[in-house]
């Protein structure tokens, strides 16, 4: 497992590599600049402008020495914060991001894997339809009103909750409940569909005729065997999760990544694009690494190799 492990974080620096290039020659082809806006500068200033962020020289050249700055430590200062390194900003900012992220994935899975078990085990009852008008409602429902909602009853009326900022008891409450709806109703749907097909199996009408209880076959065969497909889709939910929800963010005023994300795209700030766009990058590559790992602990019969 060892050796499999560093393999696959070897095969991923060309894969970082190859991210970094596309995002980096798409970003010079989109329309506009990062200094294009209402401020008409005189030509000579215009030019030092250019000429001090490199912008002034052909692509390939611009890319060659950003990724030698990379490769470096050196994410460059940003365009829209003046004066402030993307790696401050990013390091500022990520940590509320993991925070919310990794407290909405925890209850995505504890709630969504619970419920569709639950769902599975007693199905076609209240318990089965009820379970599964709350995933499809998280399915169907836009997060900006999920988060709208929320705000409305346990801010307004009820009183229990701060409606948005991050500096009050409690106030990481409702954005972690927003940010884990549409996964919880993923999982939960998901692992209902699993549980079904796996109730069918030989080995679960086997250890009911051994007599085992209903509650051991459900949490200890049927359950277990039907995670393989949950694991798989927790990978690219955890990179999600974990990096950030511009929408959650925006609406809480969660102080993350996202925030800073979708502002630098809107405004052409390359060097902060560029350092989040590797963030997601990485964040992405362990998720689907740790997800491979976790099929061979679920499932014993899987074997890793190089």
């Amino acid at each position: 497992m060892f050796t499999y492990s560093i393999q696959r974080l070897a095969i991923a620096v060309p894969v970082l590599l190859l991210l970094a290039a596309l995002t980096f020659f798409l970003l010079r082809l989109a329309p506009g600049g990062p200094f294009d806006g209402d401020v008409v500068w005189p030509p000579e200033v215009q030019a030092n402008i250019l000429k001090k962020y490199e912008l002034d020289q052909p692509v390939h050249i611009q890319f060659t020495h950003w990724l030698g700055d990379v490769v470096r430590g050196d994410l460059r200062e940003s365009f829209q914060y003046l004066g402030r390194p993307v790696r401050e900003i990013i390091s500022d900012a990520l940590p509320a991001s993991l925070f919310l992220g990794s407290m909405a994935l925890l209850l995505a899975c504890a709630s969504g894997i619970t419920l569709g078990a639950v769902a599975a085990w007693k199905q076609n009852t209240w318990i089965d339809h009820t379970a599964m008008f709350v995933a499809i409602s998280g399915i169907s429902l836009p997060t900006y009103l999920v988060a709208t909602v929320l705000i409305l009853i346990f801010s307004l009326w009820l009183d229990w909750f701060p409606p948005a900022l991050w500096d009050e008891p409690g106030s990481a409450v409702l954005p972690i409940i927003t940010l884990a709806w549409r996964p919880l109703a993923m999982i939960a749907r998901l692992t209902r569909t699993m549980m079904i097909e796996t109730f069918s199996a030989d080995y679960v009408r086997t250890a009911y005729s051994k007599g085992m209880s209903e509650s051991a076959v459900v949490f200890k065969h049927v359950l277990k065997n039907s995670l393989i497909p949950v694991i798989t889709l927790l990978g690219p939910i955890t990179a999600s999760l974990v990096t950030g929800s511009f929408l959650v963010e925006i609406v809480f005023q969660v102080p993350g990544i996202g925030k800073h994300f979708v502002q630098a795209v809107i405004n052409r700030d390359y060097p902060l694009v560029m350092g989040v766009t590797l963030v997601y990058g990485v964040v992405l590559i362990l998720c689907n690494l740790a997800v491979d790992l976790i099929y061979a602990w679920v499932d014993p019969r899987i074997r890793l190799k190089g």
